[in-house]
């Protein structure tokens, strides 16, 4: 299908990005410290926090994967949003206040405060480098299926030198802004894209007399499944397999999220715990907003442009959004369209680089190498010296996996992040007894446990959608792992603690409640 002028398409992204390059230039004049560079010097607001939180996360897999996914498969393409959304209230209930309050730049800041240092934070590093690395393949991924229809490229070298160029402008990003750069691009990508969704719904709700019920209706008619996309199961119904298959999906979608180590971070760059809170309230309203606009998108890509034109599109179902908007607007609101996905894919991958790299100079090389007594300036300089390496490697992972579901890899990188930190993050809070052995055996047992079944279930071999189709050496019969992984976690925690010796650490405990309850002592 033909999509328009690509010098105009790729005219539109490079406009945005020589943008926003400027603008990260400018916040870039006053990272000075580890602090400036890792948290923003905590200098941002709940509202502003809210909306970086949220274009954050808004990625590659929300805005192609879900509406795709939506546009395929009907119902079951939208519970990721109801997942998603679910998911912010487990962070704010129970993790967003006490970890701002306990932490200063990173997870390992949390979960190494009352036991011993260097093996927890070299633990607490190795699960936020390999989640990272998972997430940034999607992102990568979906790049990819984006770039082959904006840009009419089908050949898969020519895809895989266009996201080296992505991969590149995104480690920029890092190198100069460092967070407070990162956080206005994400900004300014999180107003974009909820603009351009929404006026988007408002035109197909427009064009079908403000009738949801008269798009899915129609977007039935177009797709092979017919009403059954209007229904549960169309999926995930199939069987027993599929249906266990689901849970555990949603199970990594809801607990997922308030463990994600790019999302964690962000509650470092706002001065106090209140505004944490503020942060994901406004983060959870633009999500909503957001997931219900992809509902009308999904099914109105369903209806105009038609499943079975979506699935032969060089990114298959990850250019429902860009192929409706060539529907209804031409060339140009394509361009408009793919320059913020563009957008989407760039600031996301930023803030999961960031992380990282944060993660490995801070609790590696400043207080494992060093014994905390790094010099703030190599520490960034190692910092960014990581980025380089991370981001090396998401291209060549994101080349990789080109042409999968963006949203379904994401899950995956969920349910890693849910089986390595959640257990570990609750019970550092909320369980005295909890200590180092504990620690460990949660995020080793995790995330060894979630990564096993990932490589063998059919994600990766035995089926016509695996990474390797040719091949066949899956045991595991779910595609997400999340149903096993994250109760194992829990339990490694749990029988670590209980079956180790008890640690003398009764006033760091004590200091740790604290501060995680009041906020004492918690300022950078």
């Amino acid at each position: 299908m033909e999509t328009g002028n690509p010098a105009l398409n790729l005219s539109v992204f490079a406009v945005f990005v020589l943008i926003t390059l400027y603008i990260v230039y400018r916040a870039s004049s006053r990272n000075v410290t580890a602090s400036d560079y890792y948290a923003a010097g905590s200098s941002f607001n709940g509202v502003q926090n809210g909306v970086a939180l949220s274009g954050d996360f808004l990625s590659a897999a929300s805005f192609l994967g879900i509406s795709g996914g939506i546009a395929a498969h009907g119902y079951d393409g939208f519970l990721y949003s109801v997942g998603w959304v679910v998911a912010w209230l487990v962070g704010l209930l129970l993790i967003a206040e006490r970890l701002r309050n306990t932490g200063r730049f990173t997870v390992g800041d949390v979960l190494a405060y009352r036991m011993k240092q260097r093996p927890v934070r070299a633990a607490a590093a190795n699960a936020t480098l390999v989640i990272s690395f998972f997430y940034m393949i999607a992102q990568m991924a979906g790049a990819g299926g984006l770039i082959a229809l904006l840009l009419n490229v089908e050949s898969k070298v020519g895809q895989a030198a266009l996201i080296a160029v992505v991969g590149a402008v995104m480690v920029f990003y890092v190198l100069v802004g460092g967070m407070k750069g990162t956080t206005w691009v994400q900004i300014i990508k999180a107003v974009l894209l909820l603009l351009c969704v929404t006026l988007m719904s408002v035109f197909l709700l427009g064009k079908f007399g403000f009738s949801v019920s008269s798009i899915m209706e129609t977007g039935a008619e177009h797709n092979e499944l017919g009403e059954a996309v209007l229904s549960p199961g169309a999926q995930y119904g199939k069987s027993f397999i599929s249906k266990l298959d689901f849970v555990s999906l949603a199970l990594s979608l809801v607990l997922g999220i308030a463990s994600l180590p790019h999302v964690l971070m962000r509650f470092y760059t706002v001065p106090n715990a209140a505004e944490a809170r503020r942060s994901v309230v406004w983060a959870t309203w633009t999500m909503v907003t957001f997931y219900l606009c992809t509902l009308v998108i999904g099914f109105g890509a369903m209806a105009l442009v038609g499943t079975d034109v979506i699935k032969a599109a060089p990114g298959g179902e990850n250019s429902a959004a860009p192929l409706l908007a060539f529907h209804i607007g031409g060339a140009v609101l394509l361009g408009v369209v793919s320059a913020v996905a563009f957008a989407t894919i760039l600031a996301v991958v930023a803030g999961l680089t960031l992380a990282a790299s944060a993660s490995f100079a801070h609790d590696v090389y400043a207080s494992v190498i060093k014994r905390g007594n790094a010099d703030p300036r190599k520490e960034v300089r190692v910092a960014r010296i990581t980025a380089i390496v991370v981001g090396f490697l998401s291209i060549i992972g994101g080349i990789a996996a080109n042409g999968q579901n963006v949203a379904f890899l994401v899950s995956l990188a969920l349910a890693l992040a849910a089986s390595a930190n959640l257990s570990t993050i609750l019970y550092s809070l909320f369980w005295r007894r909890f200590n180092t052995t504990g620690t460990l055996w949660s995020i080793y047992g995790g995330l060894v446990s979630c990564l096993v079944l990932i490589i063998f279930s059919p994600v990766v071999s035995g089926g016509p959608k695996s990474l390797l189709p040719d091949v066949d050496f899956a045991w595991f019969p779910l595609g997400n792992p999340g149903l096993v992984s994250i109760p194992l976690s829990f339990l490694c925690g749990f029988l670590g603690t209980i079956f180790s010796k008890r640690e003398a650490h009764t006033r760091k405990t004590a200091e740790m409640e604290v501060r995680a309850f009041t906020g004492v002592g918690s300022g950078l």
